[in-house]
């Protein structure tokens, strides 16, 4: 298998409003130091191996974004920013009437023309821990840039959940070879009485297994994934025209690389815990994970 000679990049899914959490997430800081989870994620990329970070944001914001990681990426790495905004679609399916991105998937497309190497995508608002990215970067390297050998992180939903409200996940099929064969996205997650339960597509509330295995947007590519997906967004904003909140998840993306049957998705296994923000009243929990982090050693209490 050849290896890749450029060092892989990071791209982090920043552009969503928070609606949930109540504002700007991917900017809420949470040690006394002031250090946001994207600090944590690009600090851990960088011990990873990674070289390139590429930034998706909304040009409303770029200011604040550009104030807090210009200076702490300055000579270590190469940055790139990008921006998703609402009217980047052809102009029959622009509505003014719509405040929400128009999702991950749509995210990953907007950075067709900045990625040229094997590439990372995360969530801003998630920490993914140290372990899964050196895994991650491990792999990449490996991996031919013209191949369609693709992967991405497995989690388990039980560790994956909040306490305060439902969440969304992508549920995944996996082989006995650890290739992912199905991922269907899961919109209304909750534990009642110490029980995972979702909504199906009527509405109504089924058990989920908490040991399945669950994408939390941590996604493995080369640039050969750009061939897949836009055809697909098309087709998705006839659909849902008069939607104003559908969204277009890279899951959906995933599926036409599966149906196509030129390209594989592996699934890596890290021990690195997850945690992230989709409540206000997750920021505690998280403050006292990184707390416990720092205390150990994991991470200096200044990253910069």
């Amino acid at each position: 298998m050849e290896t890749s000679k450029l060092k892989p990049t990071l791209v982090i899914l920043a552009a969503g409003m928070g609606s949930r959490y109540g504002g700007l997430k991917q900017l809420d800081t949470f040690t006394p130091e002031g250090a946001t989870i994207i600090d944590f994620s690009i600090y851990d990329a960088l011990q990873a191996g990674f070289g390139k970070f590429v930034f998706i944001i909304r040009k409303s914001f770029e200011k604040e974004f550009k104030a807090i990681f210009d200076k702490k990426l300055e000579g270590k790495a190469e940055v790139v920013y990008v921006f998703q905004e609402i009217d980047d679609v052809p102009e029959q399916y622009q509505n003014p009437e719509r405040t929400k991105p128009w999702g991950t998937g749509h995210a990953l497309l907007m950075t067709k023309d900045v990625v040229k190497e094997n590439f990372a995508i995360i969530n801003a608002d998630d920490f993914y821990g140290k372990e899964a990215f050196k895994v991650m970067a491990q792999e990449l390297v490996k991996i031919d840039p013209n191949s369609y050998n693709f992967n991405m992180m497995g989690y388990l939903l039980k560790n994956t959940v909040s306490e305060h409200g439902f969440v969304s996940r992508g549920e995944c099929e996996v082989d006995e070879n650890g290739f992912l064969t199905e991922i269907n996205e899961r919109l209304h997650i909750e534990k009642v009485n110490n029980y995972l339960i979702r909504k199906d597509e009527n509405g109504v509330f089924v058990p989920i297994d908490g040991d399945a295995v669950v994408s939390m947007n941590f996604w493995g590519f080369t640039p050969k994934c750009f061939e897949f997906g836009a055809s697909l967004f098309e087709k998705f904003l006839e659909e849902n025209k008069g939607n104003l909140k559908a969204e277009f998840f890279i899951p959906l993306i995933v599926s036409e690389i599966l149906k196509s049957g030129k390209a594989t998705v592996e699934v890596l296994k890290s021990d690195a815990k997850w945690f992230g923000v989709t409540y206000k009243e997750d920021k505690e929990i998280v403050q006292k994970e990184i707390e416990l982090l720092q205390k150990n050693k994991s991470y200096p209490a200044k990253l910069w």
